[in-house]
């Protein structure tokens, strides 16, 4: 008993923690995972004169063409280090636990807003029960000029609302240079006869399962009262209410981190998606969203946010991270993990190889999309090194270190920044960071199979993963 409430009053003391003494903390714990990586590859590594990649001469060796093969899939690995660049700035730099959302004016002057939904229609009564939440998050936040927008390819019978209009796409419908899936019903709306937003007006777009917080509320608030920018987004977090699968959720820590980085740098610092962004709690002002469209073909369908935000920065308008976080759960099965990695892969491909968006504003993303379209070269080389040994400057030694420590602390991360010590408890917290550490063996086979398969696999399929929870429970 006395253990249990010693754990319970260290509990209580991190929750009340000062936001700033949070990020030192976090800060000071990415320095000692960073330089604990460094000092153990140092004290590991084999001694020179001991070690065979210094004993042999690899173009005598293993040839010309092998040697360059075996240099250029050690250099391969560079290809990740804007990214980790970017979330190393992103993680310190900014606070990485801010306090609540202040609003910084008064609801009842904030310009109206729609709260898109975009959705099949295969799930109604998650739809329905979502709406119904969002609704209530959205009052209770004090928000007065809002609409929640349903865009569906089924009817799905939405309770008749004021504040809750159902559009459903009529299955004739063909935008100009014949869009698909999601992109499809997003250009529907923009339609002269469809839609009922002027071009001042600002809209929010959520996945059917998404749900708002009144911090991101808030956030939108601020940032459609400010003005100054035409696209925003923010953070969103998996492990909230009751988590469907641990593994999956675990492993999606690490886009936790990748957004309080890199997502918040590039929009901080730059105002453009240099690495793209997301396709959920995204907020656009109309006249933006109509200038740019959604119609952008087949290639623009698959990963119609990517395409959409390198379309918007390649037209010139400016973009913003947006305060305050929101909920989404994780894939519920590993099939369903798979198949949404192949999706976003290939999505993501076809937006670097087209020629609609000139080059130069995709030289970040591309760097990052193959970065992870040779990720089964990058992992080879743990064997490579092993029965083709080649010598390396040590500067090349660091920053592979350097890449893999800064990754292996954004699945810590993710679990610091999601899980609630306050709801878990201490012990089960720190369960929750050693699961992340765990399962990025299986994250990294899981994104190994997703890359060679939709590498390899049909390019222009659009899957949509199992969201059916029942009645969310709230914990």
């Amino acid at each position: 008993m006395k253990l249990t409430r010693d754990f319970t009053n260290i509990s209580c003391h991190l929750i009340t923690l000062n936001s700033r003494i949070k990020h030192l903390l976090h800060c000071l714990l990415f320095l000692m995972v960073l330089s604990l990586f460094q000092y153990l590859s140092r004290n590991l590594k084999v001694p020179a004169e001991e070690d065979p990649s210094h004993q042999i001469d690899p173009w005598v060796e293993y040839g010309i063409f092998s040697t360059c093969v075996l240099y250029a899939l050690r250099f391969v690995t560079f290809l990740s280090l804007p990214q980790v660049i970017f979330n190393v700035i992103g993680l310190t730099f900014y606070n990485c636990f801010p306090e609540k959302v202040t609003l910084k004016g008064s609801p009842l002057l904030a310009p109206f807003i729609c709260i898109r939904v975009v959705t099949r229609g295969d799930y109604p009564d998650l739809v329905k029960s979502n709406v119904n939440r969002n609704m209530n998050k959205c009052i209770d936040a004090g928000l007065e000029n809002f609409l929640i927008e349903v865009v569906t390819d089924k009817h799905i019978g939405l309770d008749q609302h004021r504040r809750v209009r159902e559009l459903v796409v009529p299955p004739n419908y063909q935008t100009s240079t014949g869009a698909l899936f999601k992109a499809r019903a997003l250009q529907y709306c923009l339609e002269d006869k469809v839609n009922i937003l002027s071009d001042q007006d600002w809209i929010v777009h959520l996945d059917e399962e998404t749900l708002l917080t009144e911090n991101s509320i808030r956030g939108i608030l601020n940032f459609a009262m400010d003005g100054k920018h035409h696209i925003g987004q923010g953070l969103i977090t998996y492990a909230n209410e009751e988590v469907m699968n641990w593994i999956t959720t675990l492993a999606d820590s690490f886009r936790v981190a990748d957004d309080m980085g890199k997502l918040r740098l590039q929009f901080y610092s730059f105002h453009k998606p240099l690495f793209s962004f997301k396709g959920s709690f995204v907020v656009t002002q109309v006249a933006a969203e109509r200038a740019v469209s959604f119609d952008n073909g087949r290639d623009g369908s698959i990963a119609e946010d990517c395409f959409f935000a390198m379309k918007a920065y390649s037209m010139g308008y400016s973009f913003n991270f947006i305060e305050g976080d929101m909920w989404e759960k994780s894939p519920f099965t590993i099939i369903d993990f798979i198949q949404q990695r192949k999706r976003w892969l290939q999505g993501i491909l076809l937006v670097v190889h087209s020629k609609s968006i000139p080059i130069r504003y995709k030289l970040f993303l591309a760097c990052s999309c193959y970065s992870w379209v040779t990720l089964p070269l990058s992992i080879s080389n743990i064997l490579l090194a092993a029965w083709f040994p080649i010598p390396c400057p040590s500067i090349m030694d660091f920053i592979v270190v350097f890449a893999a420590g800064v990754n292996i602390y954004m699945f810590i991360f993710g679990v610091l920044k999601s899980f609630n010590v306050y709801r878990f408890g201490l012990p089960r917290f720190f369960l929750c960071i050693l699961g992340a550490v765990a399962v990025m063996p299986f994250n990294l086979v899981i994104e190994n199979i997703a890359v060679i398969w939709g590498y390899f696999g049909h390019k222009h399929k659009f899957y949509v993963v199992n969201k059916n929870i029942g009645t969310p429970v709230t914990v």
